[in-house]
């Protein structure tokens, strides 16, 4: 059985939480007779060999320059991807990303040449406008996608006042359409274009959710998400991450300065600069900061720089180059935990999982799967997402003074479920979808709201 799995990106670029994911998940797949290979969107078109593994590279338009591009799929990378699903010819493909790239359109022309499909909600870019699924960027969403509330929040977003953006989000529709067949754009008519913009993008999600023959979520919190949007349970697999299992690992040392972690790819939401900022608002705490980030993209060096400014004379941050892969748990095996500041509803995150079969406690948001998986008081702590003056700054002055605390935590971390048991099910899926076809069972787009 052949699956011919779509990431967002893929190597030599740095990865990401997807792209580690779906490696692992095909490394897994490997032993179970199934053949995986990779496709993702590029800058340029073709194929190569990594790792033994065969890539295919889809061209996309590249045409990201202005706000509008940003919603609805890119048609010319969906042509570019038909070539491929042609050559590959897979039994199942199996989708793991949603941008104008990787868009409905992927799952429709499989679904067109009788390939069974799966998708699997990583993010919430893969229904959230805004991309964070934080109404107003500082309360979490219901997730309902309704044109008229999502307008004004991913208005406040690109930076127009919120009383802007509430008008912004009723403007009737003849003038978004006259805006629309003008072809004006940037500034107030973008503004007035883009309720009509957000309808193009969740039409988007919508296909998508349509067309998939199962859509696979991480955490609880997704499958609700997605029946309140009108998909039904029965088209919905959950399967929670998994990590490979851990080899033997070094004890930590029991002296010295309480030592924390935090890692992943630079991105504001990942809430890397609210933890700097928390450091500086707490001079007198006894810890010291590793911070790992993976730079994958121009917006990251900039967030590189930002951090630094931020981490500027404060010996006890250090902003280190991302950890290889397997080296991940045997480095997070020597902190007192891992910190997971995130600023937005994570899927995950890997992150966490690594640390607990590295036998480390979490710090983190109470948001999302981070809170699904860390038990306040148990295996870590769980702090208000935002609050770098008070919130975090508190939690570290505590983490420094309270180390033995951190022992407390890692003793009641529990080892998680393997990447294995992911690849196990996946593999029984995929079997299950050929076996019957591609199915023809999913709803009309109208009926899914």
């Amino acid at each position: 059985m052949r699956v011919l799995h779509v990431s967002y990106s893929w190597l030599p670029a740095p990865p990401g939480g997807t792209e580690i994911y779906v490696d692992r998940l095909m490394r897994d797949l490997d032993g179970l007779g199934v053949e995986s290979v990779v496709a993702a969107p590029a800058a340029t078109g073709g194929g190569d060999t990594i790792d033994g593994r065969r890539v295919y590279r889809f061209q996309a338009s590249g045409e990201d320059s202005t706000i509008e591009s940003l919603y609805g799929g890119d048609a010319a990378a969906a042509a570019k991807f038909a070539a491929v699903l042609d050559e590959v010819a897979p039994d199942v493909l199996h989708q793991h990303a949603f941008s104008p790239a990787c868009s409905s359109a992927l799952i429709q022309m499989a679904r067109a040449r009788g390939i069974a499909t799966v998708f699997t909600y990583h993010t919430p870019t893969a229904s959230c406008v805004r991309g964070t699924l934080m109404q107003w960027g500082t309360r979490q969403c219901d997730g309902l996608m309704e044109p008229k509330a999502c307008t004004k929040c991913v208005l406040q977003r690109h930076g127009v006042p919120k009383t802007l953006a509430r008008l912004a989000g009723v403007v009737p529709a003849v003038i978004a359409a006259g805006a629309a067949r003008r072809g004006l754009s940037g500034g107030v008519w973008t503004s007035l274009r883009m309720r009509r913009l957000v309808e193009s993008y969740q039409r988007d999600v919508r296909r998508l959710l349509m067309n998939a023959d199962r859509i696979v979520v991480l955490t609880d919190w997704v499958g609700e998400l997605l029946r309140r949007n009108g998909v039904s349970s029965d088209r919905l697999v959950a399967c929670a991450h998994g990590v490979p299992a851990a080899p033997p690992l070094p004890p930590r040392t029991s002296g010295g300065r309480t030592r924390l972690v935090h890692l992943g790819r630079l991105d504001p939401v990942k809430g890397t600069a609210l933890l700097l900022m928390a450091m500086r608002n707490a001079p007198d705490a006894a810890v010291d900061l590793d911070v790992f980030g993976v730079v994958q993209d121009a917006a990251a060096t900039g967030e590189f720089n930002r951090l630094a400014q931020l981490a500027a004379g404060d010996a006890r941050i250090r902003l280190l180059p991302a950890i290889p892969h397997a080296d991940v748990e045997a480095t997070l095996a020597r902190y007192d935990a891992v910190v997971v500041p995130s600023q937005w509803m994570e899927t995950g995150p890997l992150v966490v999982l690594e640390a607990f079969a590295a036998g480390v406690p979490v710090i983190g948001s109470n948001l999302g799967g981070i809170a699904d998986k860390v038990l306040h008081g148990h295996n870590g702590l769980l702090v208000s997402p935002w609050d770098a003056e008070q919130a975090w700054s508190d939690v570290l002055r505590h983490a420094g003074d309270r180390r033995v605390l951190l022992r407390q935590f890692a003793r009641g971390v529990a080892t998680p479920r393997s990447s294995a048991a992911v690849a196990a099910d996946m593999a029984g899926l995929y079997r299950t979808l050929r076996a019957h076809g591609a199915e023809a069972t999913a709803p009309a787009a109208e009926s899914i709201r």
